[in-house]
């Protein structure tokens, strides 16, 4: 509808009228206002920044003011925000009315006095956004007004005791007359102090060595050391040790730092020096310098993008942490304090870069170099997580059918005739009694067209007399299509099904409606029917995996592949499944045409995506083999082991879709007629059937087989043994239900939808969901009529070897890329069509041809199936000597 109404809408538009007078949608369009631009537009971070410094100035004042006028103001600010809208009340407050009442909120009902650090907060963020950079640390103001808060307010409240003015404000004076209340005067009074000192010791690190004894303080040239006093006792020499230490180690910095105590966190650890020089040379003066901030390391790192220094301001104000500003605001707190000159320890730091002036030998300690250089890489944006493949995209606006498409056949309520139940009841245990077989209890579950009597029989009586007396028991009923279960499993019942005289249609829109359906996680769900208790019988197609169904003609079969397939379509997106329906009637599935370029698969080059020839047929089978074996490749490369564990791994974006990988959708096999495939074609059918049978299942490649022959050299030993699903329809004789089921029971159904299932080696009755024909085509034209791809999905291309045989090529039609083909054959040994394809880029069908030249020259061998040829050159010189004859 989309691309209709674009069709229709763009002559129009060339129109003359069109461009003198533009549509008014347009001009709506362009009065949309983008909220995300003007969010990072650098206007409204200034105008936010000069507001925030407008309330820091708003509330100084107002506090300050407070101060010398809360005596007058009581009376007012007790009208609380009435005061707002009263012209004859005038507050003494410098900023009026307002003012006083939000000074009189922060000052006396929170914290006093503390409260002025309110408004470092705002100038900080403030000036922080006008100048759109990080000027101040905002995490660091923040967690220093959150202490000062608490703190200072709990001390004023404390030391002003009950003095008229609030000087700790509500807050403050409420916890400290709880800690008064708990610790008492004394106790309180102590808590503050260390808290204080704490603070102190944590935020400056006083020193509190006890001074060295002046009479054995060693005597220093005060050229030698600027910066750094020593507390050793002996004077301090050049020992032998020290000569040793640095003629062994000649590329060692002569001096050596070591650590004695001081704050480890900010590196202000005292140094030891270990100094000495060669014998032959002069003593030098040793001079310990303490490395000095160049001016252009702060401007240095701050030449980063305004978006990221935006960003930098963002992530502070949300306590993120920040790399760039931050770190050079506390370099000069990280850099090392020489205090003390000490023979201890040392403490392993980077080894200094030296240099040597005329007059002596200098010193440099980085203590913070190797912070510098961590700098730009936590500047380095990480990595932006790509969202995870989303193949329904592809198709973006697909609709999936709605339930109103289907109609609801007769009453959905299952009616139940007690006078009924009651006469088969009499009827059952009359019977029985007629041949000695008593019972002890008999219940019944009425169905959609089956009701199911449980009988318990007496002690002593065998299951099989029971069972022996079927007819009996239908000629007594006067029923057609009785059937004994006995025993029932997983029960200790035997069940007598016996059909209803009024029989309910179970419709398709009723079971997809329903919350199973709806809610179900499976790969490939589909709806069948009922079962007797009225329980919707839904189960994954992905799990059985393949499915067989047979049955007369005219009992239930065509309509139960319309309800598999419609289940389908209502579950799934075009770019998750895809079929290739197979009709040798060609009328029983041509009503899906109509979604070929949705959900149908077909082999390049032809027409029809519903396939109705048997010589299609076959390369069609074949073509799915290849696409198999190509699937199972991709799983090996990527180390899956089927394609749920695939898909998920190529929707995490794990698999490179250079190296061949891709998006696998499931593919649903239907074949309507098989009895005339086997009949016309014969092993040329039977054989890709069963190996697709065999090994497709975990590539996600599902089979449905229909047929009404159910005889053994239709479904043979080799497919049965790979279809453990099986749908049985009424069938003519109990021989073709144990054709079908391997158990008998098929033969007493009554049609129209009743049939057999065996699923999990258990076998249900149920009674099939009836979509009649114009449904299905009101579901296939709701979807064809919707935006599909461009063409239908392409199976591998199968050539058969029959077609080519006596065929040759001409030198001179060759392909231009038939060398470079050949190399890559030879070098690889591997004569594989889906190789040239991956790794020449090529599609299938100028791929095949190379391969078939490559063949008529001599270079591979002949076509082996799915496997790949056989590469007769095994060296490159025999291939150029190819090359050159040819």
């Amino acid at each position: 509808m989309a691309n209709k109404l674009k069709k229709e809408t763009s002559p129009k538009k060339k129109t003359p009228a069109k461009k003198t007078a533009p549509p008014t949608w347009k001009a709506e369009k362009e009065e949309q206002v983008d909220w995300k631009a003007l969010a990072r537009d650098e206007r409204t971070w200034k105008i936010t920044g000069v507001v925030f410094l407008l309330i820091a100035t708003f509330l100084t004042i107002a506090i300050i003011s407070y101060f010398f006028s809360w005596r007058q103001d009581q009376a007012s600010v007790a009208m609380g925000s009435s005061l707002l809208f009263d012209n004859e009340q005038q507050a003494s407050n410098l900023l009026g009315n307002l003012g006083a009442l939000v000074s009189h909120f922060f000052v006396f009902k929170a914290f006093g006095v503390a409260s002025l650090l309110f408004s470092t907060f705002f100038f900080v963020v403030g000036v922080n956004l006008l100048f759109k950079r990080k000027v101040f640390s905002i995490s660091r103001n923040l967690k220093y007004v959150t202490i000062g808060l608490l703190t200072l307010s709990v001390s004023l409240a404390f030391v002003a005791g009950n003095s008229e003015f609030a000087w700790g404000g509500g807050v403050g004076k409420m916890i400290s007359q709880w800690l008064t209340g708990m610790f008492g005067s004394i106790g309180t009074a102590a808590i503050l102090l260390v808290v204080a000192l704490a603070y102190v010791i944590w935020q400056f690190n006083p020193n509190f060595n006890v001074p060295a004894r002046a009479a054995n303080a060693p005597a220093y040239d005060e050229e030698a050391t600027p910066v750094a006093a020593k507390t050793k006792e002996e004077p301090f020499e050049l020992p032998e040790t020290a000569e040793e230490e640095t003629e062994d180690d000649e590329e060692e910095i002569p001096a050596r730092p070591v650590a004695t105590g001081g704050n480890a966190l900010k590196g202000d650890a005292p140094i030891t020096m270990q100094s000495g020089v060669p014998d032959e040379k002069p003593l030098h003066n040793f001079s310990l310098i303490e490395k000095e901030i160049p001016e252009e390391i702060p401007q240095a790192r701050m030449t980063v993008e305004e978006d990221l220094v935006s960003k930098e301001i963002v992530d502070d104000l949300m306590h993120e942490p920040v790399f760039p500003e931050e770190t050079a605001d506390t370099y000069e707190e990280e850099v090392i304090e020489e205090e003390e000159i000490t023979e201890e320890e040392p403490l392993p730091v980077k080894p200094p870069a030296v240099t040597k002036p005329a007059d002596g030998l200098e010193l440099e300690i980085k203590s913070a170099a190797e912070e510098l250089e961590d700098i730009p890489q936590e500047l380095k944006p990480a990595p932006e997580k790509l969202k995870p493949y989303e193949p329904t995209l592809d198709l973006r606006d697909y609709q999936y059918p709605s339930l109103e498409l289907l109609e609801t056949h007769g009453s959905e309520k299952i009616v139940q005739d007690p006078e009924e139940l009651e006469t088969n009841k009499n009827q059952i245990i009359s019977t029985l009694r007629n041949y000695s077989i008593e019972i002890q209890k008999i219940s019944a579950t009425v169905g959609p067209t089956v009701t199911l009597y449980e009988i318990v029989p007496a002690a002593g009586v065998r299951i099989s007399r029971i069972k022996n007396l079927e007819d009996d028991i239908a000629l007594s009923l006067a029923a057609l299509g009785i059937r004994i279960i006995a025993p029932i499993p997983g029960k200790g019942t035997i069940g007598i099904e016996v059909p209803n005289a009024r029989k309910t249609v179970v419709s398709m829109k009723t079971l997809l409606a329903s919350e199973k359906f709806q809610t179900s996680q499976f790969s490939l769900p589909i709806a069948i029917g009922k079962k007797i208790d009225n329980e919707n019988f839904i189960v994954d197609l992905a799990a059985m995996p393949h499915l067989l169904m047979a049955g007369a003609t005219g009992q239930g079969k065509s309509v139960g592949l319309n309800a598999i397939l419609v289940s389908l379509l209502y579950k799934k997106h075009p770019s998750q499944l895809k079929f290739v329906l197979v009709d040798p009637k060609k009328v029983e599935l041509s009503v899906y045409s109509t979604i070929t370029n949705h959900f149908l698969a077909r082999l390049p080059n032809e027409e029809d995506a519903i396939i109705t020839d048997t010589k299609k047929v076959i390369n069609t089978l074949n073509a799915l083999c290849i696409e198999m074996d190509q699937r199972y490749d991709l799983l090996k490369d990527a180390g899956c082991r089927n394609i749920k564990e695939y898909n998920a791994k190529f929707a995490s974006r794990k698999l490179n879709p250079e190296k061949g990988h891709k998006f696998l959708p499931f593919i649903v096999l239907v074949v309507d007629e098989f009895a005339d495939l086997i009949m016309t074609a014969g092993k040329e059918v039977e054989m890709p059937i069963a190996r697709l049978a065999q090994l497709a299942r975990a590539v996600g490649i599902h089979l449905i087989i229909a047929t009404q022959r159910p005889s053994v050299n239709i479904i043979t030993g080799t497919i049965k043994a790979n279809f453990p699903a099986r749908i049985a329809f009424k069938v003519s004789s109990k021989i073709d239900s144990r054709t079908i089921l391997d158990a008998g029971g098929a033969e007493q159904l009554i049609g129209k939808g009743d049939m057999l299932i065996s699923y999990n080696g258990e076998i249900v009755r149920l009674q099939c969901a009836f979509v009649d024909t114009p449904e299905v085509d009101k579901v296939t034209d709701f979807i064809g009529y919707q935006e599909g791809y461009p063409e239908p999905f392409l199976l591998p291309e199968y050539i058969d070897e029959k077609d080519l045989e006596g065929k040759d090529f001409d030198i001179g039609d060759r392909d231009s890329l038939f060398e470079d083909a050949a190399r890559l054959i030879v070098q690889n040994q591997i004569g594989s069509t889906s190789l040239l394809q991956r790794r020449m880029k090529l599609g299938y069908n100028r791929a095949g041809r190379l391969m078939d030249q490559l063949e008529a020259a001599g270079i591979v061998g002949p076509n082996q199936g799915s496997k790949a040829r056989d590469v007769l050159v095994k060296t490159e010189s025999e291939l150029q000597e190819i090359l050159d004859l040819g």
